[in-house]
């Protein structure tokens, strides 16, 4: 008896392993995710200017990157009830109590994200909504409304065309980015988390006009020098997982559990059987690298630290582009003690 609907992912045509850069960008479903491949030892960039959830934001970000904008005065502003400074192009993560800082957060995220994307091999976007709040004193879409007066901004579903325009003008500007030295992989996906405070009906229209946009992108462009595809999370939650035993408390954010069911469902996708074979070596490792340890004094402890040096460095050796030097600057200095 089967009692639930598994959802059928084609193997992926490029394949991860640790050699590969992967970057993040969207909604906070794009924060979790990254951070399981972090946590294994992936090279990975995730959302540096902060989580973003629409289309529009999302253009404009990429567009600034591309064109190498310096962020300046014009681009900040000062909330006058505590005095600290502020970007419409961006999260409050990159945020400061001066206009310089706040400015040179935001260049320096710039900066950060510019020399990742042009050595990229993967760059996933989730998108979460296809509202999208607009200053009206400019009519340009923002990253965040940073609790500012509601009266400063227009709210807005904007239409599939407008949408496929925004992912259209996203692939170009990577592709730019890259100046097509190597193919890139750019992977869509839209974040299962629904957006119930814009309304159970609206959040539906929502989540339909992402799909369709990224559906027209994969079919109608065409570049020799990128790959488009589709991961399916929406649908793993909405079909394999749909039960509310795999959300969290607040019943619209995902558990542990089922973040952890979605990664290696991308990782089956991505990555190839030997290679998933590696991945749980260097799991087993770090599981065990987590000890709790009493007294570093002891020598029971050196041992342990010294044992765990050599499975470092042999797991290194083994496995290409592996990075382990956190680890076995830990371990020596436990060592040593």
């Amino acid at each position: 008896m089967n009692l639930l609907t598994k959802i059928e992912i084609p193997k992926a045509s490029s394949k991860i392993d640790y050699s590969k850069k992967l970057a993040f960008f969207g909604s906070c479903f794009a924060d979790n995710i990254s951070r399981l491949f972090a946590n294994r030892k992936f090279q990975v960039l995730a959302n540096p200017f902060g989580t973003v959830y629409n289309p529009l934001s999302l253009s404009d970000f990429f567009k600034n990157i591309q064109a190498r904008t310096s962020f300046n005065d014009t681009h900040v502003f000062q909330d006058l009830k505590d005095n600290s400074w502020h970007s419409f192009y961006a999260h409050s993560i990159l945020s400061a109590k001066t206009e310089k800082e706040c400015m040179d957060n935001l260049n320096l995220a710039a900066l950060k994200t510019l020399n990742f994307l042009e050595k990229a091999d993967f760059i996933f976007i989730t998108l979460g909504t296809a509202f999208v709040y607009f200053l009206k004193s400019s009519n340009s879409p923002v990253f965040n409304c940073h609790k500012q007066n509601p009266e400063l901004f227009s709210r807005e579903l904007i239409s599939v065309e407008q949408a496929t325009n925004a992912l259209e003008n996203i692939v170009r500007y990577l592709i730019q980015i890259k100046q097509n030295k190597e193919k890139l992989n750019i992977v869509f996906t839209v974040s299962p988390l629904r957006h119930l405070a814009d309304g159970f009906h609206e959040n539906t229209l929502s989540k339909s006009t992402l799909h369709l946009a990224i559906q027209k992108v994969i079919q109608n462009f065409s570049d020799k020098n990128v790959s488009l595809e589709y991961f399916p999370s929406y649908e793993i939650v909405m079909d394999e997982l749909r039960d509310y035993r795999f959300y969290d408390s607040d019943m619209i954010h995902l558990s542990e559990t089922a973040e952890e069911y979605i990664f290696e469902k991308m990782i089956t996708t991505y990555c190839s059987e030997d290679f998933q074979n590696s991945i749980a070596e260097v799991e087993k490792f770090l599981k065990s690298a987590q000890h709790n340890i009493k007294d570093i004094h002891s020598l029971s402890t050196k041992k342990f630290a010294t044992m765990n040096l050599q499975k470092a460095k042999e797991l290194e050796a083994k496995i290409n582009s592996l990075n382990l030097t956190e680890e076995k600057n830990y371990f020596k200095k436990l060592s040593s003690i």
